[in-house]
């Protein structure tokens, strides 16, 4: 018969072994298209695709998308900006392993260098020569590379289940494309957005919009990021709520120790997979 301390002892271990598996984070991985040709915008790029944990083992299922620009800073420390990535495949493995958000694939766009404002920007700055093509890079978006990632992987292609995310410029050009191409994107991850460009523009989109949904928004802001970048990012949320968006839709965060930088969008990247890809929010019906 056992003693009362090794029948102890052997529960302990048994709630050890299953709190070990319940921590144990699967991994997903990342694959690479290389020198994807544009012929809309007349250039080629890298995209890099992240696959979600369980992905090759269960090929009945289909995966919501986030389309993610600066793909170079996404993933890897050798091409990332100043050495540091948003290690956004790490966050995805936790959202997904603690279920605070739905499997999900991440399409990480490269940006074009000396080009990246051109594409990312809705209007063109005359006297600096630069910006206005976020419509045609929208267009590369929906008519040349969600094609494919829709044939190539088991992606859920309405907009309802597909986003766009990114910080700065990148920011600026998710929620300009959520507002202008609702047949394509359902939601968008606006992190610490160029509010500023063309003298606030993207607020008069957002007061302009007429669409008969209100896409699911994250967009934040750290506290270190400049008076400025700070004021307008509350410009953008007060706008936004006067346009109905609300709890149920939208979610606004502060940081307040974030800057502009890499690390910071790392940081915040888990709570905003978590918002954009919760069960609650892409099948309310489970």
């Amino acid at each position: 018969m056992r003693t009362m301390s090794e029948t102890l002892r052997s529960a302990f271990d048994r709630v050890v072994r299953r709190e070990n598996r319940r921590t144990a984070v699967r991994r997903g991985r990342v694959e690479s298209i290389d020198a994807f040709a544009s012929k809309i915008l007349d250039n080629t790029r890298n995209i890099t695709v992240y696959l979600p944990p369980g992905y090759d083992e269960r090929p009945e299922r289909r995966y919501p998308v986030l389309y993610m620009q600066d793909g170079q800073n996404l993933y890897d420390p050798r091409i990332a900006f100043g050495g540091n990535p948003w290690r956004l495949d790490e966050a995805a493995d936790a959202a997904i392993g603690n279920r605070g958000a739905e499997p999900m694939i991440i399409v990480g766009i490269d940006n074009m260098g000396e080009k990246r404002a051109d594409e990312y920007t809705p209007t063109r700055l005359e006297d600096k020569g630069v910006g206005g093509r976020a419509d045609d890079y929208g267009r590369m978006l929906a008519e040349e590379l969600k094609p494919v990632i829709d044939a190539a992987y088991r992606t859920i292609p309405d907009p309802q289940h597909t986003a766009i995310g990114g910080s700065s410029l990148g920011g600026l050009l998710s929620i300009y494309l959520v507002l202008k191409r609702p047949d394509v994107f359902g939601r968008a991850a606006v992190m610490s957005p160029s509010v500023w460009w063309d003298k606030r523009m993207i607020l008069r989109e957002v007061d302009a919009f007429r669409g008969d949904s209100r896409p699911r928004l994250w967009v934040d802001i750290g506290a270190k990021e400049g008076r400025e970048a700070h004021a307008d990012a509350r410009s953008l949320d007060r706008v936004l709520v006067a346009n109905g968006w609300n709890h149920t839709n939208y979610r606004f965060h502060e940081e307040k120790k974030g800057d502009h930088s890499e690390r910071s969008w790392a940081y915040r990247a888990p709570m905003m997979l978590e918002f954009l890809f919760g069960s609650e929010s892409l099948f309310p019906e489970r």
